[in-house]
């Protein structure tokens, strides 16, 4: 497996990158998006933000703003959280252990490993969709609903202790490769979960939401915002949306801290 991954390996901006700040934009940026999409933001961020510190220094609305046209926006406001936690509680670092890792906003197991192998060269457990496709191809000859807990021994076995980053970049890169010219093993994963379609979907009029209240430099007006989300709805040629829907999602952006009501009732990044 290492070979094959050799042989068809990226050369990436993120990677033999030993900063783990810059390695965790990366993993979390990754995370259900495409590495062309990826690579098309993570240097434009990390220059805006190269630390830690910077990252909580910054406005929401700015690290939002930088983050549009990469989707799942809870993602930037997870980073945001994760750096705000750092700068205050960590000296501005992240914590060297993957367990402490784990304990920060946005950060689970597969986060976590990523940023010890990658940043810090200490072996990991990391299963991601790539390493899962590898494992599954090779070692589970079409077996179907093929459970985590069956692959994580086998990825905590075979680890590289020496090069733990170059292990799993050719699995990345084996990975990539298998789902470009096979049928994707990862799809018979017990955990492998078909994408919902965006366009239509409440996550696609979460989004309009939030690109519309950071483009509103004086604040919008609830109402008003639900009266364009409605409008634009129906030009796209879908369903409208009644005031409770549009009244629900914008109580939860307001409730996970993408903007805020002012003095006025108006909504602001």
């Amino acid at each position: 497996m290492r070979e094959e991954g050799r042989a068809r390996y990226r050369d990436l901006p993120w990677r033999n990158v030993d900063d783990p700040y810059a390695v965790l934009v990366s993993e979390i940026m990754l995370q259900q998006t495409q590495v062309a999409r990826v690579e098309r933001f993570w240097t434009r961020f990390l220059a805006a933000f190269p630390t830690l510190d910077a990252l909580a220094a910054g406005a929401t609305s700015d690290v939002l703003e930088l983050w549009q046209g990469l989707g799942y926006n809870r993602r930037a406001l997870a980073l945001k959280r994760c750096a705000d936690a750092c700068a205050a509680e960590r000296g501005g670092r992240l914590p060297a252990t993957a367990a402490e890792l784990e304990e920060l906003p946005g950060i689970g197991p597969a986060t976590a490993a990523g940023v010890m192998a990658f940043a810090y060269q200490r072996p990991a457990v990391y299963l991601e969709t790539n390493v899962r496709s590898v494992f599954i191809h090779e070692l589970f000859p079409g077996r179907e609903g093929v459970p985590d807990r069956e692959l994580r021994p086998l990825v905590e076995a075979t680890c590289d202790a020496a090069d733990p980053r170059g292990w799993y970049y050719a699995l990345l890169d084996y990975g990539a490769h298998l789902k470009a010219t096979v049928p994707n093993p990862s799809r018979r994963s017990a955990h492998h979960a078909r994408q919902s379609a965006f366009e239509g979907s409440r996550r696609q009029k979460r989004a309009w939401v939030v690109r519309r209240v950071l483009a509103a430099d004086g604040g919008v007006g609830e109402g008003e915002l639900i009266a364009e989300l409605d409008a634009a709805e129906r030009a796209a040629g879908r369903d409208g949306v009644n005031p409770g829907l549009g009244a629900s999602i914008v109580a939860d952006l307001v409730a996970e801290g993408f903007f805020a009501r002012d003095a006025e009732g108006r909504l602001r990044s």
